[in-house]
């Protein structure tokens, strides 16, 4: 079974769309739906927006739902300069920029008790879901994604982001589910399209662009089930 967790509505709503014979259940305010997508056994849930509510709806997806391989699907702000409006990023792995405990020694991102700085993401669904984009027009190339619990919209904060941890794009939920899939041993996979730079014009690009971004990103999940037929 593949799971799919997104934040927003927007972002996983053409993937609802699309899943045969759906079950619905809520659990702690998060919905899934579980069905057939693209002939795949599947469940999409939307997160809601940051770490904490990642974290609780990955850990309610592996516990209630067993999957063998969970995407997290979304839009970011842009950190690397070539990125534009519309391309993805498929994620080679996922710090936490926010993390730091830095003043006892640890570098920035450390996560402790796992002690860990960069969660790797699943090399295998990544190389395909980056095969799977040229197809749709999509322009996607592979790169680490910096999460935490703030929308960047700031040109020093996004400098920082990339100083320290040489990220490609900076989200807000993916370092979580990375975190939780590591502690269930599970594959994991991040795509995420660009809706914004991550500098003071943010806010205005990401509403303007949300949409096209978010339809990349689902477009793309899509791609890569359809292409499990041919591996």
């Amino acid at each position: 079974m593949i799971g799919i967790i997104g934040a927003l509505d927007i972002e996983i709503e053409r993937l609802v769309s699309q899943m045969e014979h759906p079950t619905r259940r809520v659990v702690s305010g998060v919905p899934y739906v579980h069905g057939s997508l693209l002939g795949r056994e599947a469940v999409v849930a939307r997160a809601g927006i940051g770490k904490v509510n990642a974290a609780v709806c990955a850990q309610t997806m592996a516990l209630y739902y067993e999957p063998g391989l969970i995407i997290n699907s979304g839009v970011s702000g842009a950190l690397a300069p070539a990125l534009n409006v519309g391309d993805v990023v498929v994620g080679t792995d996922v710090v936490q920029h926010d993390v730091d405990t830095s003043a006892l020694g640890d570098p920035p991102g450390f996560v402790s008790t796992v002690n860990q700085l960069a969660f790797p993401l699943d090399q295998a669904a990544s190389k395909s879901i980056l095969a799977a984009a040229p197809p749709l027009g999509i322009r996607a190339v592979a790169g680490r994604i910096a999460s935490g619990d703030q929308f960047v919209a700031s040109s020093a904060r996004k400098a920082e982001i990339v100083r320290l941890f040489a990220a490609a794009t900076c989200e807000m939920e993916a370092g979580a589910i990375a975190q939780v899939c590591h502690l269930n041993n599970i594959p994991c996979a991040v795509i995420r399209s660009i809706s914004d730079g991550g500098n003071e014009e943010a806010a205005m690009s990401y509403e303007e662009f949300l949409p096209l971004a978010a339809k990349n990103s689902a477009n793309l999940v899509l791609a890569y089930i359809r292409s499990l037929d041919n591996l």
